[in-house]
């Protein structure tokens, strides 16, 4: 029995171990590229065709007319802009009429989310149906050019293009949020600037996405998933549709200031970006192996890395399991030499991308206090395994 029982514990921490270190290699390849890899050339110059700007807004009346300000001069006559207001219950349409946008009003209290907006937006378009179609969310700033970038890549390519999409903490921010907006940098920024340089498609982020109409208008849109953009970006990629980044498009917003409003924000993303992984992945590598599909599986593979403090968290629990392992009579010693590895890889991963990107960002000393962050977070991945949120829940911006 105690031979049956130290099997069962050798198989259960090595599982652990290897899973870890597999997707820490992923993390740590991607990184590297970024940080040594050639940037890609620029996107071909297409020509600058009709575009259609989509803004999903659920009582956004505090941040939409900026948005549509920051918007609005990048289009051309040709172009339009149209707002969705979404189940609002403020004077968002109002605004966003004010300032120069079509308004779609959509009303459904049972039909919630960012998913059913969209599919309001691009269901209003059929009747005269644009080139390319631009999705903004309502709290959004874009750069200069970063419409026409879009634009003439989606025409170039024939494929979706995902602007860099970045959050940011207040000047006056806790040092938690300035480790959040770190995170933030790793996740939508190093990472896609690794998987571009290695020619690689990325993951949609769910702001700043260019779209060709041929590939958005069949796409499935209306669901209430709290993580509607990962999931449609791996729909297109399954079509032959996979996004691209378009590194010279930025879309910049900021992290909600109450404590509501992170909690909720985080939570649903974390739970989504989670529920994407245990759901759908194993079915996507399925499918993008026996289609040779390798832009797929490229995807997938990067959609496995879990987010960062739930990785470092995962690190340090399984070399910790590797060690007590090892100490027990007649144990093996590879988990644990697997969980060290691991956990070298990630740690090399977080400081080069700190070096690199963030050092203005982040303080050192803010930086060594992430494993205390990432502890805090425990409470939202266990309430993960017993009471995931599957709900759009829209944050809380004031």
């Amino acid at each position: 029995m105690a031979a049956v029982v130290s099997i069962a514990l050798e198989l259960l921490v090595g599982a652990l171990a290897l899973g870890v270190l597999a997707v820490s290699t992923v993390l740590f390849v991607e990184v590297l590229a970024a940080i040594l890899g050639r940037s890609s050339p620029e996107a071909e110059r297409g020509e600058r065709r009709s575009v259609a700007a989509l803004i999903p807004a659920h009582n956004e009346s505090l941040l939409i007319a900026a948005t549509i300000r920051s918007l609005a001069p990048q289009l051309l006559e040709h172009d339009r802009l149209v707002v969705v207001a979404d189940n609002c219950t403020d004077d968002t349409a109002a605004i966003a009429a004010a300032e120069g946008a079509e308004v779609v009003v959509r009303t459904d209290a049972e039909r919630r989310g960012k998913g059913y907006a969209l599919d309001a937006g691009v269901n209003f378009l059929r009747a005269a149906p644009p080139d390319v179609v631009l999705i903004v969310d309502a709290d959004c700033l874009l750069s200069a050019d970063a419409v026409d970038r879009l634009a003439r890549m989606v025409v170039a390519r024939g494929k979706p293009a995902q602007a860099l999409n970045l959050m940011q903490a207040t000047a006056d921010a806790a040092p938690s949020m300035r480790l959040a907006e770190f995170a933030w940098l790793v996740k939508n920024k190093v990472r896609p600037q690794g998987l571009d340089r290695l020619r690689l498609p990325c993951q949609l982020a769910g702001t700043g996405m260019a779209f060709p109409w041929a590939a958005l208008s069949s796409a499935t849109l209306a669901t209430g998933h709290i993580t509607e953009d990962l999931k449609l970006g791996l729909e297109l990629a399954r079509e032959g549709w996979a996004p691209q980044l378009c590194h010279g498009a930025l879309v910049t917003s900021k992290f909600p200031s109450s404590s509501a409003g992170i909690k909720s924000q985080r939570t649903r993303w974390e739970h989504g970006h989670l529920s994407v992984i245990s759901r759908d992945a194993p079915g996507l590598l399925l499918h993008a192996l026996g289609a040779r599909n390798w832009k797929l599986l490229a995807m997938t593979i990067d959609l496995c890395v879990p987010p960062t403090s739930l990785l470092v968290l995962l690190g340090a629990l399984s070399w910790t399991c590797g060690a007590l392992l090892w100490l027990l009579p007649g144990s093996v010693w590879w988990p644990l030499a697997a969980a060290s590895i691991a956990f070298a890889l990630i740690t090399a991963s977080v400081a080069a991308s700190w070096f690199v990107y963030a050092r203005k960002v982040l303080r050192l000393s803010d930086l060594l206090l992430g494993a205390g962050y990432a502890v805090r977070k425990v409470p939202l991945y266990a309430r993960f395994l017993v009471s995931r949120q599957i709900d759009w829940v829209r944050s809380r911006r004031d």
